[in-house]
């Protein structure tokens, strides 16, 4: 197998962005932009891949430490083809693909085609074909139509800027022809930088072939230089991961109007309605409901269960069955068995809780444990922290919670047991017995109210 450099390019500061951040780093869909790139990149099997930084080099290192990548530096921005020069000392022998990391929705099956054309007598470019393309570069071809040149639009002529093919920057040829034409390019241009492009003219005059593919979409090469060219790509890749669910039978309220910032999968019947965020690793089991604005982070939802409206779930599991919410908030290290409910302004944190356990309105579960058929009465608190460590409550099955209570962990309330309302338990109850702590009941008739003294 050919070997294969990948050249990332993400040395830019990005000025339109207005922000601390390099941009690049900036996300889609809850991911860096160059991450995007890194990961299309890798399902290509390269040898090496390269990633060439500058503004905000510290802050690129630290993003992608735990990537498989080598770091070329970039010290002063002096154009594309000024940036690929800074890699290529690190490159092998093989093939080099050049790729830009604010370029996030490039496909691979693009890359992928671009690349079968590349060998000693032919490089490839990626073009696109564009209805306004101003402020892209022109492909300029001979009589014949192969592509010879590529104009930029500040050094173009009139009859150039009529020209609707653009080039997107992404190109792939040999490692030698790299080498042999990145010492040849000048920075005698309306921009004084070292254009890449420049290498196609080179080619041509060698004789070497221009072969051209675009993607299937002018949306995979689209590039991000401000706010409103990120947020517009937001909405597209939304919509592409929309149209991916209603293909697989998943009914969305409205597909304009989700957030996937990860991976969903979803059984059959699955319905989703409006203004719902999914992050990290999500499972909708089959016939599950998500009700309006709820956000689910890396959790699993079991078949057949309900999350009402503007429910927060992460890191949470649901066995299936489930009721959840309406403003329920499950932590992480929740886990709840088949049929077991929590419900409206409901917190649990690092709970078991047993099947056809409901904890219905206003309390929070932490550190606990909940038998089977609990029923948890509303403003319970399992007061888990002393200030210092956390302890565990443990609930036994049928076990009842009586409204307005504080279990003081660490503490056992045994099966069956039941406690009263407003009741304050820091010891242990035994299984089947009643525990009640609240204060004797007084009254006084007549009793004069204070007022306020007039001075």
């Amino acid at each position: 197998m050919q070997d294969l450099d990948i050249v990332i390019l993400a040395a830019g500061k990005g000025t339109r962005m207005r922000s601390q951040i390099p941009k690049v780093l900036h996300t889609l869909a809850g991911k860096s932009m160059v991450q995007h790139v890194l990961d299309t990149a890798s399902e290509l099997n390269p040898t090496r891949t390269h990633v060439v930084i500058g503004h905000g080099a510290d802050q690129l290192r630290a993003a992608l430490a735990e990537s498989a990548v080598s770091f070329a530096v970039q010290e002063e921005q002096k154009g594309t083809g000024h940036a690929v020069a800074q890699a290529q000392p690190q490159l092998g022998n093989g093939n080099v693909l050049v790729l830009y990391g604010d370029v996030p929705m490039i496909r691979r099956e693009s890359l992928t085609a671009l690349l079968s054309h590349v060998d000693e007598q032919h490089m490839g470019l990626l073009t696109v074909t564009l209805e306004d393309p101003s402020g892209y570069g022109r492909i300029v071809r001979n009589d014949e139509g192969e592509a010879v040149a590529i104009i930029e639009q500040k050094d173009a002529s009139a009859d150039q800027l009529a020209i609707t093919e653009c080039n997107t920057g992404i190109m792939a040829m040999t490692s030698a022809q790299l080498k042999r034409w990145l010492p040849q390019l000048s920075a005698e241009n309306a921009q004084g930088e070292y254009y890449l492009t420049d290498v196609i003219e080179m080619a041509a005059n060698e004789g070497i072939k221009v072969c051209t593919a675009q993607p299937a979409s002018a949306v995979e090469v689209e590039g991000v230089n401000n706010r409103a060219q990120m947020a517009r790509l937001e909405r597209a890749y939304q919509q592409q991961q929309a149209d991916k669910l209603m293909e697989q039978g998943v009914a969305l309220a409205d597909p304009a109007r989700i957030d996937i910032r990860g991976k969903l999968t979803c059984g059959h019947d699955v319905f989703i309605d409006v203004g719902c965020v999914f992050e990290g690793d999500v499972e909708l089991g089959e016939g599950v409901h998500v009700g309006p604005y709820c956000v689910i982070k890396n959790s699993t939802i079991g078949a057949e269960s309900a999350i009402d409206g503007h429910s927060v779930i992460d890191s949470t599991v649901a066995a299936g069955l489930n009721q959840i919410g309406p403003f329920a908030r499950l932590r992480p290290g929740t886990r709840l068995a088949v049929k077991a409910k929590v419900g409206n302004f409901v917190e649990t944190k690092n709970a078991d809780v047993g099947e056809g356990s409901k904890i219905n309105h206003l309390s929070y579960i932490g550190d606990a444990r909940l038998g089977r058929d609990v029923n948890v009465g509303a403003g319970t608190i399992t007061c888990n922290y002393d200030g210092a460590n956390k302890h565990r409550t443990d609930i036994g099955d049928n076990a009842f919670i009586g409204s307005n209570s504080a279990l003081v962990a660490p503490v056992t309330v045994g099966k069956g047991a039941t406690i009263g309302a407003g009741s304050t338990i820091a010891k242990d109850v035994a299984e089947h017995a009643l525990a009640v702590t609240r204060g004797r009941h007084l009254e006084k008739s007549d009793w004069p109210r204070p007022v306020k003294k007039i001075k």
